[in-house]
């Protein structure tokens, strides 16, 4: 049997991740608010994988939000090589 195949695009040779649309990118950043905010607002603090740079500056911009949002400082800090950790004053270890 032949199948006939839309809308099919070839990855990248290098299978390196596609950069997201701006409406992906708005929605993810709209997710990570919510989520993370619930988190941060329970504990005082929560710890989200940034793996590459796009990720940090991601949660950076929703640390901003945060704290714009609380009208109270969301710090976003590195933990090592893979993690952010997100939180509030007087919050700065776990």
């Amino acid at each position: 049997m032949i199948r006939d195949l839309y809308n099919v695009r070839s990855l990248p040779a290098d299978d390196s991740p596609t950069p997201l649309t701006e409406d992906e990118e708005q929605r993810f950043r709209n997710v990570l608010f919510s989520e993370l905010g619930n988190q941060i607002a329970d504990h005082g603090w929560t710890r989200f994988p940034a793996h590459t740079p796009e990720d940090r500056r991601r949660l950076i911009v929703v640390g901003q939000r945060l704290t714009e949002y609380w009208g109270q400082q969301v710090f976003v800090h590195p933990e090592d090589e893979c993690r952010m950790r997100l939180f509030l004053a007087g919050n700065e270890t776990a």
